[in-house]
């Protein structure tokens, strides 16, 4: 099997946990490359089997910008916090890849995007992205306008701190935390949540994503940021207009027996577990 190592190293516990399983890594498989700042072009490098990303979520979404349109299968060890995709914890990384290198694994396959700034008369700017699309007003100003449009039909114009469009695998992050739903992670559809809409009738919509989706700038705005999986990528004026539509390639995920997407969701959130209080015997 070959592989890439992937990882923050600038994340405590990093780069002391690939020293420690590398040799063991080297043994059991060709390693092509150990990169914890992620900055190497892997364009440069033989396909390999399997990333194995040593981190937090954060870590696997600049992995799979890293890998851009040549995806590999990704098996994340959660070094970080939350780690919905970073599943596996280091405690665990030995029987976990000693599973995968038996083949007792399956791969999961997940909707990437493509956001493109598109501006009249000039080349457009593409962004491979896996979690979502953020539209966000600039200070001073703290109400944006925007008009959003699916498969060229209007859908609303609206007045608010900005607009997410999430991926299912998106939908725990920022979607969440602006009141958007949580959407099981294989789906092939897009959520798009306002962000403090200044109409409360205008709630989180879910939608295919075999569709494509168009954001402008309302007339009396200037100015907006466009963040892609946490990275501004520009800034949109009112000559200017977003288009996301699913992208050409998807994002692989190795899952081993007795990871599954919902354990995480209740070992996460901690659904289930009765309240506690301080005053309890």
């Amino acid at each position: 099997m070959k592989i890439f190592v992937l990882g923050n190293s600038g994340r405590p516990g990093v780069t002391a946990e690939v020293e420690r399983w590398l040799p063991l890594l080297k043994q059991k498989a060709a390693v092509l490359l150990v990169d914890l700042r992620q900055e190497i072009d892997l364009a440069a490098y033989p396909d390999a089997d399997l990333a194995l990303v040593f981190g937090g979520d954060g870590a696997i979404l600049r992995a799979a910008r890293q890998m851009a349109y040549r995806q590999v299968p990704v098996l994340g060890v959660n070094l970080g916090r939350l780690g919905f995709l970073a599943d596996i914890h280091p405690q665990d990384f030995e029987a976990s890849f000693e599973q995968v290198l038996q083949a007792k694994y399956r791969i999961t396959q997940h909707l990437m995007f493509e956001c493109v700034i598109e501006t009249p008369g000039q080349a457009t700017q593409t962004i491979l992205g896996l979690n979502e699309v953020v539209v966000y007003a600039m200070p001073p100003r703290r109400m944006l306008d925007l008009e959003l449009e699916i498969d060229g039909t209007g859908v609303s114009r609206f007045s608010g701190d900005g607009l997410i469009v999430s991926s299912p695998i998106g939908s725990t992050a920022h979607n969440l935390s602006a009141g958007g739903p949580i959407l099981e992670q294989e789906l092939a559809a897009f959520v798009i949540t306002p962000i403090c809409p200044h109409t409360l009738t205008f709630r989180p919509i879910v939608e295919s994503a075999e569709k494509t989706y168009t954001i402008r700038l309302g007339r009396n705005v200037e100015q907006a940021t466009v963040v892609v999986d946490g990275q501004a990528v520009g800034l949109l004026n009112v000559q200017q207009r977003i288009v996301i539509r699913k992208a050409p390639v998807v994002f692989r995920l190795v899952k081993v027996p007795g990871h599954s997407y919902y354990q995480t969701l209740r070992d996460k959130f901690r659904w289930g577990t009765p309240p506690s209080y301080r005053n309890e015997p």
